[in-house]
């Protein structure tokens, strides 16, 4: 991966690889990129990567208990919920159902080089 990818960039890299039917954390993110503490921040890139040239699966990321904080930068609150549904991830009231089950963590993607020289500027 190229070293002068944005943080926001680094971000959607490791989004697009959350497999369909699991789901991460922006934490998780945060901490794969080497910037553990920075969750907001990937919450910051998940709102941007709507207009995002390239499909970015940010119905995927969620807060660390599971909770679907972003549902409403969906256009609709029900969207992300929707989503995830179709790809067999129960919701209800908001939160994930078994949520152990569906996590995925980016550590078990094995891509090193997404995580080289991240910078937040």
């Amino acid at each position: 991966m190229q070293e002068d990818l944005s943080f926001f960039e680094k971000v959607y890299e490791v989004v697009k690889l959350v497999p369909f039917g699991k789901v991460t954390t922006y934490g998780a993110i945060a901490e794969y990129l080497g910037t553990k503490g920075s969750a907001r921040m990937v919450g910051w890139a998940m709102n941007a990567s709507h207009h995002h040239p390239e499909n970015i699966p940010a119905h995927r990321v969620v807060n660390r208990k599971g909770l679907l904080t972003g549902k409403h930068h969906f256009g609709s609150p029900h969207i992300m919920q929707q989503l995830l549904e179709s790809e067999g991830v129960t919701v209800e009231n908001d939160q994930i159902n078994d949520f152990e089950r569906v996590f995925w963590h980016p550590d078990s993607a094995a891509k090193p080089d997404i995580v080289e020289s991240v910078k937040i500027y």
